[in-house]
């Protein structure tokens, strides 16, 4: 019964992780990305509707972002979103598809970019170590409950402050790349 509060810990802290991955995608480096755009949603017939769900979305160049609607008569919800969002970048439409063009990004804007990055990573190991805490109970009810020894709760809780330890790990290292590609001129 123990392995299964550890396996559901290392399956909360994967899917921290995916998310933290997915978060930190969305964040811009300089460097245009679908991911930037992707989760935006659309007013899109009353439905909020994620951009890539309605249209393809491509990086022509470095700095420069595409947008293609399927349901061409989806591009000015589309622009409407874009310009609402928190990327400050003017979409330009040119009625079968929208450009993005990145402006190079400031050291001001740089340093604020690697303050959401640490945010969200700190917001991660939180995550993980409410985890940790809720497998700890697990264990310490258990151990009341005489289904493990004090031993056995001494040796589960070190597993789970090592898978801890390592999920954290993990977090500080992408944060710190993220931070990295930030900060590149």
């Amino acid at each position: 019964m123990p392995q299964n509060l550890i396996s559901e810990l290392k399956t909360r802290n994967e899917k921290t992780l995916e998310h933290l991955q997915a978060t930190l995608l969305g964040i811009r480096t300089g460097r245009a990305h679908p991911a930037l755009v992707e989760d935006i949603k659309v007013d899109y017939f009353g439905t909020p509707t994620s951009i890539k769900n309605m249209s393809s979305v491509n990086v022509p160049e470095a700095r420069q972002i595409l947008i293609t609607p399927w349901d061409k008569s989806a591009i000015q919800a589309i622009e409407k979103a874009i310009q609402t969002s928190s990327l400050g970048i003017n979409p330009q439409s040119d009625g079968e598809s929208i450009r993005l063009n990145l402006p190079e990004l400031t050291q001001e804007r740089r340093v604020d970019l690697s303050k959401i990055v640490n945010k969200n990573a700190e917001e991660a190991r939180i995550a993980i170590r409410n985890t940790r805490r809720d497998a700890n109970e697990g264990l310490k009810k258990m151990e009341k409950a005489s289904d493990i020894t004090e031993d056995d709760l001494k040796n589960y809780q070190k597993e789970v402050q090592d898978h801890t330890d390592e999920f954290i790990g993990k977090i500080d290292s992408m944060a710190e790349i993220k931070e990295k590609e930030i900060m590149d001129i």
